[in-house]
């Protein structure tokens, strides 16, 4: 009973023992004023903190839904994002979400990568599909490391968000897919092009394939004279000195720290 029903009920009884504060005082005095329920105790999620200096490093990988011929009908869209370069290494439309599906892109796309084990990391957020033990067990036995977002954090998982807002919003996509066979058709189209022609802002504006696949040193170059020639025939268009390409990062990060010459956060397998 709480202080006050058992000051209450004393005095319906005819006894007067002390007032209700000097019964808080006396529990307070014995450590016996804490909350008495069982509450649920779950260890604090760790803040993923990745790095990648190289392709084939970091993935990010996430599921999103496509509207299908009429109402709440729905396909899904499997991506797997590299971080460093942004080219998508590998991606699947499905009828359904499932982990084995997962399972399947993730085991052709670490193949069709030739990743050697430890050298991958793969982020996802704690959906169910990303969080099966099926996926779980397969990257264990190819040497990947697994890391997940926090609960309810969607900026852990940035990489793969902005480009599902870069297909959403692309003047080419559709309110609705007629079929999976349209859906699909759509993303090897779109997906062609963001690898291969969208110049990316987060990347010095290579695109991704140019970047994943070693090409960005030599473009920079190349656009580096095409600027000098500019600069040698109207140098008066330019303020100060000579103009120059945008450089590649030299790292990536999701959820860079305070502190970036500390290691990242080891996650597990």
């Amino acid at each position: 009973m709480a202080p006050a029903s058992v000051w209450a009920t004393l005095l319906d009884e005819g006894v007067y023992l002390a007032s209700v504060s000097t019964m808080y005082r006396l529990l307070r005095a014995r450590g016996e004023t804490g909350d008495r329920r069982r509450h649920a105790s779950h260890p604090a999620k760790v803040k993923p903190e990745l790095l990648a200096t190289t392709p084939n490093q970091v993935w990010s990988w996430d599921i999103t839904k496509l509207a299908g011929p009429v109402k709440w009908t729905w396909f899904y869209l499997y991506t797997i994002l590299d971080i460093y370069s942004r080219y998508v290494v590998g991606w699947m439309v499905a009828a359904r979400e499932a982990a084995l599906l997962a399972e399947r892109l993730l085991a052709d796309t670490i193949a069709n990568q030739r990743i050697a084990p430890d050298q991958l990391t793969i982020h996802a957020d704690r959906g169910t599909s990303m969080t099966a033990k099926p996926v779980a067990m397969l990257l264990a036995d190819l040497g990947v490391t697994k890391s997940h977002s926090r609960p309810k954090v969607s900026n852990d998982n940035p990489y793969s968000e902005a480009q599902f807002k870069t297909l959403k919003h692309h003047p080419t996509f559709p309110d609705r897919f007629g079929s999976i066979q349209d859906a699909r058709a759509f993303c090897q189209r779109f997906f062609g092009w963001y690898n291969f022609e969208h110049r990316h802002s987060g990347i010095a504006l290579l695109t991704p394939a140019d970047v994943h696949h070693g090409r960005a040193a030599q473009v920079t170059l190349a656009r580096g004279v095409v600027l000098e020639g500019a600069y040698a025939i109207h140098p008066e268009r330019f303020v100060g000195k000579p103009p120059q390409p945008p450089h590649l990062p030299e790292v990536v990060w999701i959820n860079k720290p305070l502190d970036p010459t500390k290691p990242p956060q080891q996650f597990s397998r």
